[in-house]
């Protein structure tokens, strides 16, 4: 929410300093997000006057002026202006000043051979609009050498607030003045409502055939207007908070809008055939609206209609064929209320923002609907005459009286902020509550965000000040403190800690995806009915999604190596599941002169990083199983599982299929995994003391074996077999060498493996070695392995 300082006070009564209202408004919970000053950009220039203006001797649209810039002897200018003359008043920049407009500081310079000591400016040149057809000129009496931002009245500083959602009332400048009025900087001035009669009954039907949509909707006719460019200072206000000024009929609407909160339209009454009516869309119509866009509609959407065709998208966006015009002599003035959770579903199911949706959808106030029509007539009237017609009020709007039952002593018991009862009672008071003298406090009709006596508390403390809040310890039991951590917890902090140990930098992205990203993985089981954008709609299904598009955001901009990770929730369909997902990409290791290129990331380096994790967090790494990957967005033959057993899989990773890469534009290859943090099993409860450490008395003894094997088995088999041969006496086995080709069988591979046999009481003699080696062979043999000889 934009507005000017001079706008404020059209409202407040103040004389507090630019200072003193920044920092109220963020106390207040109005965020300042940025203040602009025009006339900083714009000090330097000065008013100056044309004294002469001759022919440039070298080209035939430059001329030589010689400028009275109101200080010292006049200034040798070239200017291809065509509106350049002697006697003109314009605006001029002295070398050494910054021309915004054109990026440019100005300095010294022969131009065509003939010196130029500054520059005449136009409207471009200094952001004021996009006039650029020729100089500036001023009236004749301008004061030469008078700072240019004064006089044209531009030393008016843009306040940007951000206003949260539920502050509906602030979406205009008079609710931002009355929140400061509030805070104590000065008195709101009363709200001057006209009372204008009609002269005439109003020529056109206008009612209601959708009261869910739309429940009240005002409109009366002005005949006899006469539609041109707004007066100066209408124009300037809308262009200093970022409106294009388009005529004085569509400007009056936008100013009562930003003025009050309170969205209007006006209709060419000559382009309406019939009754004007808020209904519901048909199938199959459409509507062309003011931003040129065509917009197919159905059932669910409030439109405004008459006897021919829908004119608009109630709430959100006018049509163009019913928009007034340079032509247009008759208006419809409409002032209506539109349902906030009806608005927000028809933009977001179109698509199509506007400023009149982002108020609507937060809610007007029901209260403000003849009041903003005939301050709207009003401006109709001073700016483009006519004769109004008498108010058409069809429907009603939602006007319950809301009222709470408050207990002053609630403010120090929720919020720990002593605040005196009168105080308490002048706050609400300043903001429009009315409080009688048992508590029983009447909320206004523009806070629909309060219902409930929590609300009112956190009025009175914004005002009075959070800051104001004491610092209280919270309690904590004598003694030494207990472990609070879960055994979840402790698995996710060792998770996260080991892979930021190992170089993974943590990434904290959205719980939401787009539907298109989550297709890419499946699909998500659960869809937002009210996304804050279509971007972020679905319960991703997986973190891969996020962390994939901030590698992509990190390559662009020229990042080499990549290696990302978050914790976080999947949302599948049964439940919310702890996952820890890692994208590595780009290079591994850049080029150098032992390796020449740079080395890049493949399935192995994830397998290294998932088995490291889940060694640190307890999980059984000896008895995984590598077996193929289940998700589909990884590469078939470059990805594969951790498990424990064939059901229980504790994490995936490999290189991503092309068409994941291709869904999600990135170039290159992309290592990613997911570790399934729900899926480790839990530790038994042991206490906190652990056992001794007793190594083993005796050596351990190596043996190697040699198995022929079918191709098509996997090593992981063999050695899990061979391992579990004796489960006494072997404490480990692992695959030291494969060998195809020469010697070995056609649709074999050689298999060596170390095992390592641990005596216990006594070493082993020849016979023990012997039968550990049978039970060895007989294992391997159970999966068609055979001893090589």
């Amino acid at each position: 929410m934009k507005f000017t300082l001079s706008w404020l006070k059209d409202h407040l009564d103040t004389q507090a300093s630019l200072d003193e209202i920044l920092v109220a408004l963020t106390q207040v919970g109005l965020e300042v997000e940025g203040v602009e000053d025009p006339a900083a950009k714009l000090g330097a220039f000065r008013i100056a006057r044309i004294l002469t203006a001759e022919r440039h001797p070298q080209a035939d649209k430059l001329q030589i002026l010689s400028v009275d810039t109101g200080e010292g002897d006049p200034l040798q200018v070239v200017c291809g202006a065509p509106n350049a003359r002697a006697g003109l008043v314009g605006v001029f920049g002295a070398p050494g000043t910054y021309v915004p407009g054109i990026d440019v500081t100005l300095k010294v310079a022969a131009i065509r051979g003939v010196e130029s000591r500054g520059m005449m400016c136009s409207m471009r040149e200094l952001e004021l609009s996009d006039a650029h057809e020729g100089i500036i000129e001023l009236p004749a009496d301008a004061p030469v050498g008078e700072v240019f931002a004064e006089y044209a009245g531009l030393d008016d500083p843009l306040i940007d607030v951000a206003i949260t959602p539920n502050r509906q009332d602030c979406m205009g400048v008079r609710g931002i003045a009355r929140d400061l009025a509030a805070a104590g900087l000065g008195e709101l001035k009363p709200l001057d409502v006209p009372t204008i009669r009609g002269n005439f009954p109003c020529p056109i039907e206008i009612r209601i055939e959708d009261a869910e949509g739309c429940p009240a909707y005002f409109g009366r006719v002005v005949r006899g207007v006469k539609n041109g460019p707004s007066p100066e200072w209408l124009a300037n206000r809308l262009k200093a908070v970022g409106q294009r000024p388009i005529s004085a009929l569509v400007d009056i609407t936008n100013y009562v809008m930003l003025d009050h909160g309170r969205p209007l339209h006006v209709y060419d009454l000559a382009t309406l055939k019939g009754a004007l009516v808020a209904r519901r869309a048909r199938d199959g119509e459409t509507v062309l609206a003011l931003n040129g866009k065509t917009y197919a509609l159905d059932p669910e959407i409030t439109v405004i209609a008459d006897d021919v065709g829908v004119h608009d998208v109630g709430g959100i966006m006018g049509g163009e064929h019913s928009g007034v015009t340079e032509t247009t002599t008759d208006v419809v003035i409409e002032c209506a209320f539109f349902t906030p959770e009806h608005i927000a579903r028809t933009g977001q199911k179109l698509g199509l923002t506007s400023d009149a949706r982002s108020r609507f959808e937060r809610g007007v106030d029901p209260a403000f609907l003849g009041d903003g029509l005939a301050i709207a007539t009003r401006l109709v009237q001073q700016l483009c005459g006519g004769e109004a017609s008498e108010v058409v009020e069809a429907g009603e709007p939602p006007l319950a009286v809301r009222t709470l039952r408050f207990d002053p002593n609630l403010t120090e018991q929720l919020a720990g902020l002593a605040v005196p009862a009168d105080r308490q009672r002048a706050i609400l008071s300043r903001l429009g509550f009315g409080v009688d003298a048992g508590w029983t406090v009447l909320i206004p009709s523009w806070r629909r965000d309060v219902d409930g006596p929590a609300d009112l508390v956190e009025e009175v403390v914004r005002i009075e000040g959070i800051d104001k809040v004491p610092s209280m310890p919270l309690p904590r039991a004598e003694g030494v403190a207990k472990p609070t951590a879960t055994a979840a917890q402790l698995v996710e902090r060792k998770a996260r800690r080991t892979a930021a140990a190992r170089g993974l930098n943590e990434a904290v992205t959205w719980s939401f995806v787009s539907e298109a990203e989550a297709a890419a993985f499946g699909g998500g089981a659960w869809t937002l009915a009210n996304p804050i954008s279509e971007d972020l709609k679905v319960m991703r299904p997986s973190l891969l999604p996020g962390l994939i598009a901030a590698a992509k955001r990190n390559a662009d901009r020229g990042a080499t190596a990549i290696r990302l990770f978050e914790i976080g929730r999947r949302y599948l369909a049964d439940a919310e599941r702890p996952t820890l997902g890692f994208v590595l990409a780009g290079e591994k290791s850049p080029r150098n002169w032992q390796t020449g290129r740079a080395t890049g990331f493949d399935a192995y380096d994830a397998k290294a990083e998932a088995i490291a994790i889940l060694a640190a967090v307890g999980a059984p790494v000896d008895r995984l199983q590598l077996m193929e990957a289940v998700s589909p967005v990884y590469h078939p033959g470059r990805s594969a599982s951790l498990r424990l057993g064939p059901k229980t899989v504790l994490a995936e990773f490999g290189e991503l299929h092309p068409a994941t890469a291709r869904a999600f534009d990135v170039e290159g290859t992309v290592i990613a995994g997911e570790i399934h943090l729900d899926a480790i099993p839990a530790k038994r409860a042991s206490g906190f003391m652990r056992t001794a450490y007793r190594p083993p008395a005796l050596q351990p003894v190596t043996r190697d074996f040699a198995f022929l094997l079918p191709a098509d088995k996997a090593a992981d088999e063999l050695v899990r077999a061979v391992k579990g041969a004796d489960k006494v006496a072997i404490i480990d086995a692992r695959l030291f060498d494969l060998f195809t080709g020469q010697g070995v069988p056609e649709g074999q591979k050689s298999l060596a493996i170390e095992v390592t046999l641990q005596p216990a009481e006594k070493t082993f003699t020849d016979a023990d070695l012997q039968a550990i080696t049978a039970k060895v062979v007989a294992a391997a043999a159970k999966l068609g392995a055979t001893l090589r000889g």
